[in-house]
């Protein structure tokens, strides 16, 4: 579990993150979202000790991170997934790694197989691919067997079988009790991904809340109409609280009203409905909504 309280970061007269107060609990994905230069990697970086806040404190499963005494074990990082000696092999940099918190070298060849590096363990890191490099950073994040997890852009460099991978790999690690905190920018990939989100915006927290209610709170379900008696379906429809937009002849946009309420109306009246479906927003579109 995370938890940060009042966590605030300044840099001379620059706030970067302002109060944030949140919580991130094990057995779901987290996602943490927010425009370039809200606060996110800071962040991260305050979480895992890497930067100091200058009010609030922030704690990874009941301690602050630094006080650890064997970090890997307790939380797994891919902040920079090039983050390590490019005339090392894979093999030797992880062995590096493991070797600091007296981590057997059998798990070293457990997680090279897991990220799918077996075949290259022993090349350069330096000739590896965006994509291996990429998995050899998140080899590393699973070296200490950690309960808690944090990913900043996990997917950059993966290819699409790659990202359906990390997707997997992180609700995986998830189910099995673990807590996982990820960011990224593809929010595409967020919203089959993540089940809660917290969202900052000028290093202040404007959401953290589930999925579902971030897009409804964002902006309320549409429902599409298609009917060859549009004009009048509309008039019939038309009442406080109800919007219609008119998208062509035989089509409209309802809001204010739901699909069940549309289509008994629709019985009611006689209408012939050739398509009644919900338009949810994405998560692009709520995300925009709430940071604009």
């Amino acid at each position: 579990m995370i938890e940060a309280h009042g966590l605030t970061r300044r840099y001379g007269g620059r706030t970067a993150v302002d109060g944030l107060t949140f919580t991130v609990r094990p057995g779901i994905v987290t996602g943490f979202l927010g425009p370039n230069g809200a606060g996110k990697s800071t962040t991260m970086r305050m979480i895992l000790g890497l930067d100091r806040p200058s009010a609030g404190s922030v704690t990874v499963n009941g301690r602050p991170y630094a006080q650890h005494c064997a970090p890997l074990r307790e939380v797994g990082a891919l902040l920079e997934a090039t983050a390590f000696h490019a005339g090392r092999s894979a093999f030797d940099h992880l062995h590096a790694l493991a070797a600091t918190h007296g981590i057997p070298r059998r798990r070293v060849a457990e997680v090279l197989d897991q990220v799918g590096l077996g075949e290259v363990a022993h090349r350069r890191a330096g000739g590896l691919s965006l994509g291996m490099g990429q998995r050899l950073g998140i080899a590393a994040m699973l070296l200490g067997d950690p309960r808690t997890l944090l990913l900043d852009e996990p997917v950059n460099g993966l290819d699409p079988e790659g990202i359906v991978w990390i997707r997997n790999l992180m609700k995986g690690m998830a189910a099995t009790g673990r807590t996982v905190f990820v960011s990224s920018h593809l929010l595409g990939e967020m919203a089959q991904t993540a089940e809660r989100l917290i969202v900052v915006s000028r290093g202040t927290l404007i959401a953290d809340t589930s999925v579902a209610e971030f897009l409804q709170r964002a902006s309320p379900a549409r429902v599409q109409v298609r009917t060859p008696q549009a004009a009048r379906f509309s008039e019939l429809l038309a009442g406080p609280g109800v919007t219609i937009v008119k998208l062509a002849d035989d089509r409209l946009d309802v809001g204010g009203l739901t699909s069940d309420q549309i289509g008994q109306a629709a019985t009611h009246h006689s209408i012939t409905l050739l398509e009644l479906s919900v338009h949810h927003p994405s998560l692009e579109e709520a995300f925009m909504g709430l940071t604009s």
